[in-house]
């Protein structure tokens, strides 16, 4: 990846030119038997269509911030990369009281209902599939974002050294982001190509950290796992070999 790259939205940009047709997410849900496998290409046009959500429908100013109550998941992934895209703070498990906006999976519905901004409601079905009936209150992301542009540019340029990400207690600006998603990289063994396996959740650094930037920093590629602990050993040696991993941060 390009050293002047300084949030994770450069990252993105740099990995799109280097090769859009290469893997980058690959995920899996051990619970339902989901697989989704996203191109470099494929998680850029979905991040550029959310960022447009954001920026456009949902009226999102840098240094927003914006509680994100969502699991390990794709989606979640595609979410973390828009609000880096618009130069909004993204608050991991974050209180939606204290948010400007809120982006929630099923789960956690009544929790984001502390929110008197704008609501977004994932129901994280495969395909990324929508409500049959959206929740009260919250627009239903499945619906919202597939007439977004595929092109995204933000208002106003993102200012790398402003507060990107808040998770476990801690906020990183974008920078600060990029220059530790580099350092646990080379803690995890990864190169250009790696193909790293994890179950981590994301609800810590670690977890954000191998399940999305640190294998975007070094020019890989990640296999997400959510509910990893179904999966029995001969299963989990199975996707390892099937999936050509190199690297696990289970």
């Amino acid at each position: 990846m390009n050293s002047s790259d300084r949030t994770p939205a450069d990252l993105l940009r740099s990995a799109l030119s280097a090769d859009p047709a290469r893997p980058l997410v690959t995920f899996y849900d051990d619970a339902t038997g989901e697989r989704v496998e996203l191109s470099v290409a494929t998680f850029a046009n979905w991040v550029a269509k959310t960022a447009n959500l954001l920026q456009g429908d949902l009226a999102a100013e840098p240094g927003d911030r914006l509680a994100l109550l969502l699991p390990a998941h794709w989606q979640s992934a595609v979410w973390l990369l828009a609000c880096s895209s618009v130069g909004v703070v993204a608050d991991v498990q974050g209180d939606p009281a204290a948010a400007d906006l809120v982006v929630t999976g099923p789960d956690t519905l009544e929790r984001a209902r502390a929110c008197r901004g704008e609501r977004v409601a994932l129901a994280l079905r495969p395909l990324g599939g929508r409500f049959p009936q959206a929740p009260e209150g919250f627009a239903d992301y499945a619906v919202e974002v597939p007439s977004q542009g595929d092109r995204f540019a933000p208002f106003a340029p993102v200012d790398a050294d402003a507060p990107a990400l808040a998770v476990g207690g801690a906020e990183l600006t974008g920078a600060q982001l990029v220059a530790r998603a580099r350092e646990d990289a080379g803690a995890l063994g990864l190169v250009p190509g790696s193909r790293l396996l994890t179950g981590r959740t994301y609800d810590t650094w670690e977890g954000l950290s191998a399940g999305l930037f640190a294998p975007l920093a070094t020019g890989g590629s990640v296999v997400l796992c959510r509910h990893i602990g179904q999966l029995d050993a001969d299963g989990l040696a199975q996707r390892v070999e099937s999936e050509r991993v190199t690297n696990t941060a289970v």
